[in-house]
């Protein structure tokens, strides 16, 4: 950020000295509520029981299918697939037979298959599931590969920062709430650590990044204070499945905190993302065009943001019907009227999240483009001329020439084009 102090007209000067006094607290605050409520990991361990259960890796050397056993009326019927006996090898050598795991929802199983083994107490075994571990290596080695080869350094430094927030996803946020602490607390404490670490690992220390992070925070403290307001007025609890009642029946955890630290998280996943957009275009704008005041930076890079909202919007909708479509099949198949299933806690639950998620992205846009065009602007915005207030940024411009457009021979007479003026030659 000092480089580019030099260039900087006295008014963008006062904003980076305004930007640092808000930055600078926040870091140090963050820091020492990190300090504060970093877990120590008794409450956790004291909350999960040991189970006598042992988990074990294994391959099935051998799969024998037989008759499956009949059904009682009503019941569904079992795979033909999933009736018989497996022979797997465990990791320490021993040999086992097991029974294929044939109920509802059963997975297939085939010689050659990496599992899952349940070893109880007694020595016994149970075939639980596939294991998944070397696919899961082999898409994350693609995945970096495919950011790395495609950003290069700015890859490598996203793939760090993704890095840092699992770390704190795994080792401050989730441990935290296990451990009693209030959710909302937890959850604002880690957003931010995420937020200041991951947007300076990835993209520096720049102004840019700065506004970035100031139209992040702003963002996310209207986004929270909505989702407050929101799930007050509409009455949600937090507890819309088994997950969340048993959460709430053993540990104790107040499950709408626990609902507020979830729609902040997720928030911050999209936040980033617009803010860092319109932080950078607004550089590139004013870097591309350096007679750009705050006014013509600002309709520039807003109609951008505008274009990106749109599409973010749909992309919100969306994802929130993908990872809900069991549960909306479940009520189209029991025809019930769409405002009963609109009201259900469940799906008013995405909605309240979707709503609140949505008009924080709204106005991170204005925010960030504002911060970022009165850094980026050479010139105060009142000094720039009154007949650019009609000019948009795609506006064709007088002094612009098409790629197509024949060059004007300055020796001409008005009117008359290179093509007369070589059939006037001969």
């Amino acid at each position: 950020m000092g480089a580019d102090h030099a260039h900087l007209p006295p008014s963008s000067r006062r904003t980076v000295v305004a930007g640092l006094a808000v930055l600078v607290p926040l870091a140090v605050i963050t820091l020492a509520a990190l300090l504060w409520l970093w877990p120590d990991g008794r409450e956790a361990e004291t909350a999960a029981a040991p189970s006598g259960v042992q988990r074990v890796t294994g391959t099935i050397t051998g799969v024998q299918l037989g008759r499956c056993p009949a059904a009682s009326e009503g019941a569904p019927q079992p795979d033909p697939a999933t009736c018989g006996n497996a022979v797997v090898r465990a990791d320490g050598g021993e040999v086992v037979t097991l029974r294929l795991p044939s109920g509802p929802g059963a997975q297939r199983f085939a010689a050659g298959d990496d599992v899952i083994l349940l070893r109880d107490a007694d020595g016994e075994y149970q075939i639980s599931d596939h294991d998944r571990t070397a696919p899961l290596w082999m898409f994350g080695a693609a995945f970096a590969l495919a950011v790395i080869a495609f950003g290069r350094w700015r890859g490598v430094t996203a793939l760090v920062g993704l890095a840092v927030t699992f770390v704190l996803l795994l080792t401050f946020v989730i441990p935290g709430i296990l451990e009693g602490e209030p959710p909302l607390l937890v959850a604002i404490v880690g957003a931010a650590a995420i937020m200041l670490t991951v947007l300076y690992l990835t993209h520096g220390f720049s102004l840019a990044t700065s506004m970035a992070v100031l139209g992040t925070l702003a963002s996310l403290t209207l986004t929270g204070l909505l989702s407050y307001g929101a799930l007050g007025f509409a009455r949600l609890n937090g507890i819309t499945d088994d997950s969340a009642l048993m959460l709430d029946m053993s540990l104790k955890i107040d499950t709408q905190g626990l609902l507020l630290a979830s729609i902040i998280i997720g928030a911050l996943g999209v936040l980033d993302d617009v803010t860092v957009t319109q932080a950078v275009t607004v550089a590139e704008l004013a870097h591309a065009n350096p007679s750009y005041g705050f006014a013509r930076l600002y309709r520039a890079a807003g109609r951008i943001g505008r274009a990106h909202i749109a599409s973010v919007i749909n992309t919100i909708i969306l994802a929130y019907a993908g990872a809900s479509l069991p549960l909306l099949l479940l009520f189209s198949i029991g025809q019930q009227p769409l405002g009963e299933v609109l009201t259900t806690p469940v799906i008013a639950q995405e909605i309240v999240r979707s709503i609140v998620g949505t008009l924080g992205l709204i106005a991170a846009v204005p925010i960030t483009t504002a911060l970022a065009a009165l850094t980026a602007s050479r010139h105060h915005p009142e000094e720039e001329p009154a007949e650019e207030a009609h000019d948009g940024f795609f506006a064709p411009h007088e002094e612009r020439q098409d790629l197509f457009t024949p060059r004007q021979d300055a020796s001409a007479p008005p009117g008359r084009s290179a093509r007369h003026r070589r059939r006037a030659r001969t």
